[in-house]
């Protein structure tokens, strides 16, 4: 009985005052006695009930009670009653999408297509950290919802660092940018969640960061605090961190040196042999598995190779299931070596060292830049001791793995990726990698996508 008295009292509160409902309603069923009456009209034959005999002997009066008079009379009638039962359903929604989406009341059925279309995208895992995967989400979610992000947690500088050692939570700056690239509202929530404290005990954090401290302590867990920030910002994809536990990067070097800790690994220069992860047996979440299970596509980086690619496929359980998938997994490699990190390194050389750490099964194809730098804009990076990153097919190619590569320079002072680019070349590459039978579905998805003329 609480139940459905519970269900009644719901009911009743669509006929509390000034919700701008009630009255539309009104109108509504008043469009549907029209119609209906306006068929009885028509009809021309014996009453239906009281009121309908006096709505008819109405029309007569008024009409003369000949077919030619009465038909027209009756097909008027209705038109009025579609009328009004427009107008009250119009006014109906637009009552409530002034209230949920008060800045899309004139765009609700752009947003609504969108939504739609969006849900009908591939399935992609995007695995890595740093600078790079949050410009690539950007770029996919224009044209799929169903994105998720495996993030590093092996930070431990800067904001993320402090947070870490002085609460024991994950490190939450990469969590945070990937948040806000898929946030809908990404302006507005990079402006609030990229906002740094510069005086008092705060200096240095991010509000982002702090919030996301805020509600792990609150929930009592990581995960769950993104959850959080999911639901308020209506994400267009999951964002899970590689691990729950708390890991330290160990890099061992060809000289015999060994660091600790991924702010150190950076900034040390020499060549590192292998990398390790601490503590070695650290689980990932069963959702990211699930993604990846379901994955039409998985991209490993953009990213750095030691310190945001590595770390992932190391946590145990994570590199078993993207090599046990069907679905293929594409390594983006960078535009531009990193100092100290990847020295020298070509195309051929990170995937080696992928395939060193997460086995030879891992990686079935590489996309490669092919770019052309500004003068001054690679000067600067030579001087830093960067270089382009040279593509090489027919190495990449003897390991058995596919290679394709394209243009993605996004332009300016520091070279990124474009993440139109990056995510139009990606969706190709998956229409090249699946099996002829199963492209038809990822076809009707981008005839369906208003973005696929600009493919």
């Amino acid at each position: 009985m609480s139940k459905v008295r519970e269900k009644y009292l719901e009911a009743l509160k669509w006929l509390y005052p000034n919700l701008g409902i009630k009255r539309y309603f009104l109108l509504a069923v008043l469009g549907i006695f029209l119609i209906a009456n306006g068929l009885a009209v028509m009809s021309y034959g014996e009453t239906l009930g009281y009121l309908e005999a006096q709505f008819r002997e109405i029309i007569y009066t008024l009409t003369g009670k000949n077919v030619m008079s009465v038909v027209p009379s009756g097909i008027f009638i209705c038109m009025v009653g579609i009328f009004a039962i427009y107008i009250a359903l119009k006014k109906m929604l637009r009552s409530v999408i002034s209230v949920l989406l008060p800045e899309n009341e004139d765009k609700v059925l752009d947003v609504m297509y969108s939504r739609r279309q969006l849900k009908r995208g591939p399935k992609v895992v995007v695995i890595g950290g740093g600078t790079g995967l949050s410009p690539l989400l950007k770029g996919l979610k224009a044209y799929t919802s169903n994105l998720t992000a495996i993030v590093t947690v092996g930070d431990d500088g800067g904001s993320s660092g402090r947070l870490r050692r002085e609460l024991g939570i994950l490190p939450p700056g990469d969590v945070r940018n990937c948040l806000v690239a898929l946030a809908e509202k990404e302006d507005i929530m990079e402006d609030l969640f990229s906002y740094r404290f510069e005086n008092g005990a705060l200096d240095g954090h991010n509000l982002g960061n702090l919030l996301l401290a805020g509600l792990t302590a609150r929930f009592g867990d990581f995960q769950k605090g993104i959850e959080q920030v999911g639901k308020v910002f209506a994400l267009k994809g999951e964002v899970y961190p590689s691990t729950l536990s708390q890991v330290t990067l160990e890099a061992y070097f060809e000289d015999g040196r060994s660091i600790n800790g991924e702010t150190a690994i950076r900034t040390t220069p020499g060549k590192i042999k292998y990398l390790k992860i601490s503590p070695a047996n650290c689980k990932p979440l069963p959702e990211s598995l699930k993604a990846i299970e379901e994955a039409d596509l998985i991209v490993l980086g953009p990213g750095s190779l030691y310190t945001s690619i590595l770390p992932n496929i190391l946590v145990q359980g994570l590199r078993d299931k993207i090599a046990a998938v069907k679905a293929p997994c594409v390594y983006v490699c960078n535009i531009m070596t990193e100092p100290g990190e990847t020295d020298n390194f070509t195309v051929v050389d990170h995937l080696k060292v992928i395939r060193q750490h997460g086995g030879r099964d891992l990686v079935d194809a590489v996309l490669a830049a092919k770019e052309e730098i500004p003068p001054n804009v690679l000067n600067r990076y030579l001087e830093e001791g960067a270089d382009i990153v040279k593509g090489n097919r027919l190495a990449v190619e003897n390991l058995g793995v596919g290679y394709y590569e394209s243009s993605f320079y996004a332009g300016g002072e520091v070279v990124r990726h474009n993440p139109e680019k990056l995510a139009k070349e990606l969706l190709r590459l998956l229409f090249r990698l699946k099996p002829m039978h199963e492209r038809i579905a990822i076809v009707d998805s981008y005839l369906l996508n208003r973005k696929l003329k600009e493919l």
